[in-house]
């Protein structure tokens, strides 16, 4: 049973994505959204604990998020996959539960 973890807030305004990075499982997917997207910043402070779970956990970002804030999406932490609104629509499906990180 996979979870499918949403991350909506700015890492540098909340403890949110380092409390969902710390409690995701193997074969997790950690989607970051809205204000989250800043966590997918690349030499950021957030950046090197990105990196330690790119290769335990599925790292995206919605690129309409992205764009929607003027971030670059070749600033994107490497590891990190885009997706846009169907690929968000794919995860929610492929997962069998959805967890809000607020």
């Amino acid at each position: 049973m996979s979870t499918l973890h949403t991350v909506n807030k700015s890492p540098f305004s909340t403890q949110s994505l380092v409390s969902c990075l710390g409690h995701a499982k193997d074969g997790d997917t950690v989607l970051l959204i809205e204000d989250g997207v800043y966590g997918a910043i690349s030499q950021s402070g957030i950046s090197d604990a990105i990196s330690a779970r790119a290769t335990e956990v599925n790292l995206c970002v919605l690129q309409p998020d992205l764009e929607a804030r003027g971030v670059d999406a070749a600033k994107v932490v490497e590891g990190v996959n885009l997706v846009d609104y169907s690929g968000f629509v794919e995860l929610a499906a492929k997962h069998s539960l959805t967890q809000a990180w607020l």
